[in-house]
């Protein structure tokens, strides 16, 4: 069903991220009895063209029938075995502020393969503590954390000032991605994966559309 693995490893990005919302709407049609579905349907549900959707599609090497299009459970399984690790990822948030303590509550249990298993604070009044099941450590244990819970993904939601920082001291700890929720861009090795979020500008950008309609 999948194609070679060293194709799948050279997925553009953007074909990564539109995978995860395939699969995550394609969860939602199951829950609700539906079997299989056309790239037009998938397409209109996210908004995006069906020439993209067929095109991703066959990217990963699946194809459906002229009759009944795709089935929708095959195709959950291969993009799950295309995205996800056979033995999962450990996940670590570093900051446990208002967005930390979010996103834990967001995140975790959403997916098998992704389990936030240490939250990280500098706050003594934060340490030590349970925040939706995860046990925050001082940060001063991160490197030792890290490491001995397999930790692979780092999600940084620290104030600005400490971005960097903490970047620097998750790559030299050993982590392979980075989610950056910050507003502060950040330069890691070729080796890390980084993925950088800055919901002020997705604000802006959502709000200078609105505007344009407004005028």
């Amino acid at each position: 069903m999948t194609k070679d693995y060293k194709d799948i490893r050279k997925l553009p990005d953007k074909t990564v991220e539109r995978l995860s919302q395939y699969r995550r709407t394609l969860l939602s049609l199951v829950a609700k009895g539906k079997t299989h579905i056309f790239s037009h349907e998938l397409a209109n549900l996210l908004h995006i063209t069906s020439v993209q959707v067929r095109r991703d599609i066959m990217l990963i090497g699946y194809s459906g029938t002229l009759r009944r299009g795709y089935d929708i459970k095959d195709m959950i399984d291969l993009i799950g075995e295309i995205i996800d690790s056979n033995d999962g990822q450990n996940v670590a948030i570093i900051g446990v502020g208002n967005l930390g303590r979010a996103l834990i509550g967001y995140l975790k249990g959403k997916r098998s393969k992704l389990s936030i298993v240490a939250t990280f604070d500098n706050n003594p009044e934060k340490t030590d503590r349970v925040f939706g099941g995860v046990h925050c450590y001082h940060y001063d244990k991160l490197a030792e954390v890290v490491q001995r819970e397999n930790i692979s993904i780092g999600i940084i939601t620290v104030p600005p000032s400490e971005t960097s920082r903490v970047a620097d001291d998750l790559v030299r700890a050993g982590v392979k991605g980075i989610l950056n929720y910050t507003s502060t861009p950040i330069n890691v090795s070729e080796h890390v994966y980084l993925e950088e979020y800055d919901m002020i500008t997705s604000l802006e950008k959502v709000a200078y559309f609105v505007k344009k309609h407004e005028l």
